[in-house]
């Protein structure tokens, strides 16, 4: 990273289905490269969906023929990756000039999984990143990612890579990815507490990394029959946002947006990394190796290897 850079942020509601998240995402990538943008990011899971309040019919020792079904219409709504719509989210970022990543539900076999894509300002797909563990009723659904998709990509606008939602939580991941020289760290989320905001500002300040953080607003009408539909049965606001972009001293510098949609927009300055390290470098001169030291394996863990293809 080595020149300011504009970024942008685009906090959106759920989207019903395939088609309106790539119509909302056409039209929030038009309007962050009129702003002279060159990165948006969007919330997890946005394409696919989100699956706020559903337990697709699963209790300890239980599951009904409902909740099957429930997940299996949550199901037809993952993408292969790549695929069809991936070539759409490159025509997108093509068109626009811009670095496009966006949180997706994508399928794998028969497992669903929360994963967040890069496409460059070509169009190509730079790479994906598995979520490595679903917190909560998540792991109901989703399955676990591994260590082969924990890229941090080197782009002429920063060195950038994506932690989603309570991975973010999990301090040796951190540690990984401050380790791979991270400057654009990625923060999709679905969690809009007021504990979000402290968080991605400790990452900043731990990793003297900018952080951008995208999450949706949601209300109950705002969750598709299909799936997520929760009490009570008035219209409440499910998650409020809080999309946020931080600097590496922990400084916000736009955000946090609460109580609708929105893009935020902010100049990066990439001397604020450097000046950061001026006193903390946590892989670096504030690291104690003799003491405190991380294995990372970044192999990709199949369940079932064929000897004919090694």
């Amino acid at each position: 990273m080595d020149q300011r850079v504009r970024v942008a942020v685009a906090q959106v509601i759920p989207a019903v289905d395939t088609t309106s998240a790539l119509a909302e995402i056409e039209r929030r990538s038009a309007e962050a490269s009129a702003s002279g943008a060159k990165l948006l990011l969007f919330p997890e899971a946005y394409v696919g969906g989100y699956p706020r309040g559903s337990a697709f019919g699963i209790v300890v020792g239980s599951r009904s023929e409902e909740g099957r079904e429930e997940f299996r219409r949550y199901s037809d709504r993952a993408i292969d990756v790549p695929g069809p719509v991936i070539d759409d989210l490159g025509a997108i970022a093509a068109a626009h000039g811009l670095y496009l990543v966006v949180g997706v539900i994508e399928r794998g076999g028969g497992t669903l999984y929360c994963t967040v894509v890069f496409l460059a300002p070509d169009g190509a797909l730079l790479g994906k990143h598995r979520k490595l563990m679903p917190t909560a009723g998540e792991r109901l659904v989703w399955g676990n990612g591994d260590g082969s998709t924990m890229p941090v990509f080197n782009t002429p606008i920063g060195r950038m890579g994506a932690v989603i939602c309570w991975e973010n939580y999990m301090p040796l991941m951190r540690a990984a990815h401050y380790a791979k020289g991270i400057e654009l760290y990625l923060a999709p989320t679905a969690d809009g507490r007021e504990t979000w905001l402290p968080t991605v500002r400790l990452i900043a300040m731990e990793g003297r990394c900018f952080v951008m953080s995208a999450n949706h607003f949601a209300c109950r009408s705002h969750y598709p029959e299909t799936f997520g539909r929760v009490a009570p049965a008035d219209d409440a606001v499910l998650t409020p946002g809080g999309s946020c972009i931080i600097d590496p001293l922990g400084t916000v510098l736009a955000g946090p947006l609460f109580g609708g949609e929105g893009m935020l927009i902010a100049e990066l300055d990439p001397g604020a990394i450097a000046r950061g390290h001026l006193d903390f470098d946590a892989v670096g001169h504030y690291a104690r190796p003799d003491v405190f030291r991380l294995t990372v394996d970044e192999r990709a863990q199949p369940p079932v290897v064929f000897e004919a293809d090694r």
